[in-house]
């Protein structure tokens, strides 16, 4: 499937300033949640909803909704929980899971030290939460992680991309779509998404 980029003047100008190095914390935080929140309801575009009956104050009606127990998010840690509170807001009864992964940073490469995901979850449409999408390992892992476990259905929500890491992960599962607010230039050679917005998860929590 080929990569979804957001491309909307509100999704610019929040990426302008969450890229800018001068934004603070707080004001960080807060747009990596807006951003996930919009890239969710770009994912959702494709979703079946239930016919139900509803009575409004005036008279009954047949209406779709959605079932949210269809549903869960897996975070990527750490940097990818910034993203939770946004897209908890559009659906708020779906489960959560959490992997574990860091950066070797002299191979590259993540390494796995937490998994832990909702029972049944083979049985849900899981959605990836992780704000950059670099090399594409750390997506890598986690798409097969859960395919180990037997989830079907996967979708990949990032806010910043690199094409690197993208062609990886299209050319090994074509079946994951993923929907990022940005595919940027190119990785450094440390690699760092150029121009990208730094280190995520140190921008999210403070720690440099």
């Amino acid at each position: 499937m080929k990569t979804i980029e957001l491309k909307h003047p509100l999704i610019e100008h929040k990426l302008s300033i969450l890229r800018d190095k001068k934004t603070g914390t707080k004001e960080f935080r807060e747009l990596i949640s807006e951003i996930a929140m919009f890239l969710c309801y770009e994912a959702m575009k494709d979703a079946e909803l239930e016919k139900i009956e509803i009575e409004t104050p005036i008279t009954k009606m047949n209406i779709g909704k959605l079932n949210e127990d269809n549903y869960a998010f897996v975070p990527i840690l750490r940097a990818g929980t910034g993203m939770l509170d946004g897209v908890i807001s559009v659906i708020p009864n779906a489960k959560i899971g959490h992997i574990g992964m860091y950066r070797d940073e002299e191979t590259f490469k993540p390494v796995e030290y937490f998994f832990k995901v909702p029972k049944d979850i083979e049985n849900r449409e899981v959605i990836i939460l992780d704000p950059m999408l670099a090399t594409g390992g750390s997506a890598l892992d986690a798409i097969e992680l859960l395919k180990n476990k037997g989830v079907k259905r996967i979708k990949f929500l990032c806010i910043i991309s690199a094409p690197e890491g993208l062609k990886e992960v299209e050319e090994k599962h074509p079946d994951v779509q993923i929907y990022t607010a940005s595919i940027d230039e190119k990785l450094n050679e440390n690699r760092y998404i150029i121009p990208g917005l730094g280190d995520a998860g140190d921008r999210i929590f403070g720690t440099k």
